[in-house]
């Protein structure tokens, strides 16, 4: 299955808020879209790209860590769709 990763809307989220890290969460099944993920966010927004290499269960599931980074912005990836 392919998955709209709405890299569109990620970008623009990014630029809206003046993101300059951004950490990507993705669960298991999208992690071999990482490269892809980031490259895209890299090239349209200018802003660095990490991502976590760690669990990812759900919404409730954020790494405790990025405020001491320094991490403007998280984005979760997920096989459900959201509407907020």
């Amino acid at each position: 299955m392919d998955y709209d990763l709405e890299l569109d809307r990620v970008c623009s989220e990014v630029e809206r808020q003046g993101a300059k890290l951004v950490c990507i969460q993705l669960p298991d099944g999208l992690k071999p879209r990482a490269g892809e993920i980031d490259r895209s966010i890299r090239q349209r927004t200018g802003a660095r790209v990490i991502i976590w290499a760690g669990s990812c269960f759900g919404a409730c599931d954020v790494p405790v860590e990025l405020e001491r980074i320094g991490v403007d912005l998280l984005v979760q990836f997920g096989h459900s769709e959201w509407r907020f």
